[in-house]
């Protein structure tokens, strides 16, 4: 009985199990169709946007390049501001500089520049008159007036090779001088043939197809040049790019997989359509034909209780077969909760990233409420960035601690930044932004000022913890208020700017001001000829290296040069001061040595002002100068005075001798040179050269008969006069006098 009703239920039930699964079949195989067709048409969309963008990004590079490179450069001013005909030289310069434009791209075909008040054009290779110049005609079209500022239509342009056949370009013409200048155009060409082989380089011509058509419905490229597979394969996407006016227009390619699965599919579903009204009219019958068994087996059950179960080895467990599907079961929903947190603290990282840098800020609102612990937020709120940075992070944290336990103390820095902002009652979103920063986004609950206030308190309790706990000393850069998420990449850079100036602003916690990001340009140049100057003072053994040294750090903080600039320079002026001075003598190259000048200038990398920096260069430079100065007199000092006595002999008739003559001549200092002298020939400088003088000019008062003044410039006098006031000063009588008292004496001989 039990064989015959087990076959029963089962020869009845089992079609219905078989037209079940067939139609779970069918309808999966619809629905996974339908979800591959969209799919596909959303990942065509997706490939065409992000060739469209490569394409437009390309334009747009090449734009602003030629004209941020024409900004840049005096050159094109100058050739506008002449007068009459442009020189030789302006030409050339403006050729040249659009020479170095083509050379940057790849992309550019050529550039020009016409000049309308002499109906001229300048090339890259030079000078050429409009008439007969090969672009006439549409530099024609551009003067006229038809054709606006901006990107024109692909157009054929000749070359100025005259075997080359006409290349297709995209054509853009600036009015110049810029930005709104009228007396000339200037007119970028961009090879088409380099945008088709982006275009190329993006399409997969086994699968799709991409068609670039123009504002006017005209085709202006298609793919791989594949005119056939665009005609009968399926289009799905069609995409604008407004700079360009280009419609994209995307699809599969016919023959496909995906053109098959979409025809079959609606056979499937009158399949499956079918099949579920089959199925239906057979359960109703079987169900009528089996009521009766059914209800007397239920009632047989109800009456008696249920029997001890059959402990064969025939029969499968049933309880262990659930029980071991429900672990699996269990064990999968673990993992995939464990991959969602995951995945979900990826997602908020990514946002606070997106935030920082302003990028992909898409439906920045509903993120920021979805992913970030910042509750409340929305389009006008205001935002602020803190950035803190673990100072001396190579000598300290990396040196002392291990990797794992360098991970351990910044996930405790993370949690003390969570709970000292919790505890001030901030709204903080804290999280690494690089290997020694972390930055810290506050949602604004209260007034700027009032922020302010509350975020130096945070600022100086977490300095305070983390010094006191952890033995570390942080840095806190405090960014300006700002609205919307928008606008958290000018906070994120304001107190970034404040980090790379903590030398110069000599605290701990710094606060940015608004607009505060804008760095300006290094002038290296100045910088290096203050060094040099600093250098040649050191070399000549002159004690204004020290003033000068003051110089170059005045000028430090007067252009407020970040931290790494500043470290910089200081770092090439000892290289230069090494090479100019280490030559004298062993002792100083040993004290020169990267080893050991490394050892005495370690304070600098840890220095955490201006200040001190100066203090520890200052120190160095008073030892380094002291053992200069001793080789310098213990090397060359008598050689010098001697090679001085004798320039001396034989120049004390030049009036300009002086000690700052002689400094000049023998590069030292004049107090040095000065110094030398006396103390190796017991008298002044200008007393030697004055005895000089006064022999001469005795010599010549009785010898000569010349005049006086005559005299005074063959000793080095520049008159008679001051001639005459030494000379009496040193003789005792006039020069007149002593001539009269020498031929007295001649004549009594």
């Amino acid at each position: 009985m039990f064989r015959t009703w087990y076959r029963r239920l089962l020869l009845s039930y089992f079609p219905i199990f078989l037209l079940t699964v067939t139609i779970l079949i069918f309808a999966s195989f619809v629905f996974i169709n339908d979800i591959s067709r969209m799919e596909t048409q959303k990942a065509d969309r997706i490939s065409a946007s992000y060739l469209m963008d490569n394409v437009d990004k390309t334009v747009r590079e090449v734009e602003l390049a030629v004209l941020e490179g024409v900004e840049r450069s005096d050159v094109f001013k100058r050739y506008f501001n002449n007068t009459g005909q442009p020189g030789t030289g302006s030409v050339y310069e403006v050729a040249q500089s659009l020479r170095s434009l083509i050379q940057d791209s790849s992309y550019i075909q050529s550039v020009y520049l016409v000049d309308k008040k002499n109906e001229s054009v300048i090339t890259e290779s030079g000078l050429r008159e409009l008439a007969g110049y090969i672009d006439e005609d549409w530099i024609r079209q551009i003067l006229s007036g038809p054709l606006p500022e901006g990107w024109q239509p692909v157009r054929k342009y000749k070359t100025e090779l005259l075997q080359r056949t006409p290349i297709r370009v995209l054509s853009i013409n600036k009015a110049m001088p810029l930005p709104f200048g009228s007396e000339g155009v200037l007119v970028i060409n961009v090879k088409m043939s380099g945008i088709e082989q982006l275009v190329d380089s993006m399409v997969n011509q086994q699968l799709s197809f991409v068609t670039i058509l123009d504002s006017d419905g005209q085709t202006v490229y298609e793919a791989h040049s594949d005119h056939a597979g665009a005609v009968s394969g399926k289009q799905l996407n069609t995409l604008h790019l407004e700079r360009l006016g280009w419609t994209f227009a995307s699809g599969i390619k016919a023959g496909n997989l995906f053109g098959w699965v979409s025809v079959i599919s609606y056979l499937w579903v009158a399949i499956a359509i079918g099949t579920v009204i089959c199925a239906i009219f057979y359960l109703v019958y079987v169900t009528r034909r089996n009521y009766k068994p059914i209800q007397v087996i239920m009632n047989r059950i109800e009456g008696h209780q249920i029997r001890q179960m059959d402990q064969s080895t025939d029969r499968p467990d049933e309880m262990m077969l659930i029980d071991g599907v429900l672990e699996d079961l269990i064990n999968h929903m673990t993992d995939y909760d464990r991959k969602s947190r995951e995945n979900l603290l990826l997602q908020r990282s990514k946002l606070f990233t997106d935030l920082l840098y302003n990028e992909r800020l898409d439906d920045a609102i509903g993120r920021l409420a979805e992913l970030s612990p910042l509750t409340g937020a929305d389009a006008s709120s205001r935002f602020t960035v803190v950035l803190s940075e673990i100072n001396r992070y190579e000598r300290v944290f990396e040196e002392r601690y291990t990797r794992g336990d360098q991970n351990t103390l910044k996930f405790a820095l993370m949690n003390v930044f969570q709970e000292l902002a919790r505890n001030a009652e901030l709204q903080g979103w804290a999280e690494w932004v690089g290997t020694r920063r972390v930055a810290i986004l506050f949602l604004a609950t209260a007034s700027d000022e009032e922020m302010t206030g509350r975020l130096r308190v945070f600022a100086e309790d977490c300095r305070s913890w983390v010094e006191q706990n952890l033995r570390l000393s942080l840095s806190f850069g405090i960014g300006p208020a700002v609205t919307g998420p928008g606008s958290i990449r000018e906070s994120y850079a304001a107190a970034e700017y404040v980090m790379q100036h903590k030398l110069l602003k000599n605290e701990n916690i710094a606060l940015a001001e608004y607009g505060e990001a804008r760095q300006p340009l290094l002038e290296t140049y100045a910088y290096l000829q203050m060094i040099a100057e600093f250098v040649k003072q050191f070399r000549m053994s002159s004690g204004q290296w020290r003033e000068q040294l003051e110089r170059i750090f005045e000028a430090f903080e007067q252009n407020f040069l970040q931290d790494d600039d500043i470290r910089s320079l200081i770092q090439a002026m000892l290289q230069m001061l090494s090479r100019e001075v280490a030559v004298m003598s062993e002792e100083l190259q040993d004290e020169l040595s990267a080893e050991k000048a490394g050892v005495r200038l370690k304070g600098l990398e840890d220095a955490e002002s201006l200040d001190e920096m100066k203090g520890i260069l200052l120190e160095y430079l008073t030892d380094l100068f002291r053992t200069y100065v001793s080789a310098s007199e213990t090397k060359s000092y008598r050689a010098m005075v001697t090679e001085m006595k004798h320039y001396i002999e034989e120049n004390f008739t030049n009036p300009d001798l002086s000690l700052k003559h002689l400094s000049d001549r023998f590069q030292v200092a004049g107090k040095y040179a000065s110094y030398l002298f006396k103390t190796e020939f017991k008298m002044k400088f200008v007393d030697f050269v004055t005895e000089l003088r006064m022999k001469e000019a005795e010599q010549l008062l009785a010898e000569t008969d010349y005049p006086l003044q005559d005299i005074a410039l063959q000793v080095g006098y520049a008159n008679a006069i001051t001639f005459g006031r030494v000379f009496k000063r040193v003789a005792g009588i006039t020069p007149g006098d002593y001539r009269l008292l020498k031929r007295r004496e001649a004549g009594k001989a």
